[in-house]
């Protein structure tokens, strides 16, 4: 029986009614000081027990990606962990990778509270946080300390985003002077120009628009990290072309499929609780199973375009191995997770993990990279 499903998450979710932000910064403070305090033997024994309770492994599901080593292939998606204050842990909870962010220039405070909902009628969430973060000097901080104490477990990402204050036309030096001061700190770097909660960012998806900010952060890229841009679910095929082609161009890395959708058909949750307002006149974008479908039609859509040359990062409403499979045999390389990691609990990467193994055994396959793309090869 899993406990969270069982007990802990029925209690959160609908017996105590917590606000869903304090809870998620609670979280982050408890993970932040098990991991500093790891040091003494009761908190190194209780972090040991959690990787032993979450972690599974299987050479069968490694991967080399940029010259980066993925022990699996589930990431934890940008959003959770925007100030890098846990960064430290996330290997512990079974994760193959992890996403800080998303981070800007300047420290900012986001968008007025409330800002974060849960759906559960639709496994779904909606957020318009609006990129609320210590900026891009704190994050550097609290890396530099961390990764001077220990090194790295698993490939951490940092996801940059526009600083509110900062007008569209200077875009491209705000994500230069981020990236600036954490080069050296990330293994690798996501541009995000899909967030639907920072006003005009996504007009930032624009060929004209995205060009120039490429451009200076290739300029910056001294040490070659590996650059990736991440697309909202919302855009017609041809402007996810255009960006391809913009990826091609600037030698990214790779893109990540995809951001939250501003899409409200087909939800069942009618009124949000807390407001009591429609969910159609809620501001912001929902992640989870709503965005599922969309996500993985976009993934086949690039890697058909680009015949499998250009690694993507899948995420999207993933909360079982069946859907992680999916995202893979349509093209992904590597999947992140965020909210089917909430409604699922700490142990859901492992079940993913366990069961992409049986995958590849049902398909006669003996490694993940077999099975990337392999719907295309049907």
């Amino acid at each position: 029986m899993d406990i969270y499903q069982a007990g802990i998450r029925p209690i959160l979710f609908s017996g105590l009614k917590v606000d869903p932000e304090w809870l998620h910064q609670q979280s982050i403070r408890t993970l932040r000081q098990l991991h500093q305090s790891s040091l003494n033997p009761a908190s190194a024994w209780m972090e040991n027990r959690l990787a032993q309770s979450c972690r599974w492994e299987d050479e069968r599901l490694s991967q080399q990606v940029w010259g980066l080593n993925f022990e699996n292939p589930v990431g934890l998606a940008a959003g959770f962990d925007k100030d890098g204050l846990a960064a430290g842990i996330w290997s512990s909870l079974g994760f193959g990778f992890a996403e800080l962010g998303t981070v800007t220039l300047h420290a900012q405070p986001g968008n007025p509270r409330p800002r974060l909902f849960r759906l559960p009628l639709d496994q779904a969430a909606l957020n318009r946080m609006g990129f609320n973060n210590q900026g891009a000097a704190a994050l550097a901080s609290n890396l530099q300390g961390l990764w001077q104490q220990r090194s790295r477990q698993i490939p951490i990402g940092i996801n940059l985003g526009k600083s509110k204050v900062t007008p569209l036309e200077e875009a491209a030096a705000d994500y230069e002077g981020s990236f600036r001061q954490l080069q050296e700190l990330g293994d690798y770097f996501v541009v995000n120009v899909s967030s639907p909660n920072t006003p005009g960012l996504r007009s930032l998806q624009a060929t004209d628009q995205l060009a120039p900010i490429l451009e200076a952060l290739q300029q910056a890229n001294t040490t070659r990290k590996p650059l990736l841009v991440k697309i909202a679910p919302d855009l017609e095929w041809e402007a996810i072309a255009d960006v391809i082609a913009l990826a091609q161009r600037y030698q990214l890395a790779g893109i990540i499929a995809t951001n939250t959708t501003i899409r409200r058909d087909n939800l069942r949750t009618q009124i949000i609780e807390q407001t009591g307002n429609p969910v159609t006149e809620e501001a912001g974008g929902i992640s989870g199973a709503p965005v599922r479908q969309r996500s993985t039609e976009v993934i086949r859509f690039i890697y058909q375009q680009t015949q499998g040359s250009l690694p993507i990062i899948g995420v999207g409403g993933i909360f079982t191995a069946e859907d992680a499979w999916a995202k893979i045999t349509a093209g992904a390389t590597l999947i992140q997770v965020y909210t089917g990691w909430i409604y699922e609990g700490p142990w859901m990467v492992r079940r993913i993990l366990e069961g992409l193994v049986r995958q590849l055994d049902a398909h006669g396959l003996t490694h993940l990279h077999e099975a990337v793309g392999l719907d295309h090869r049907r």
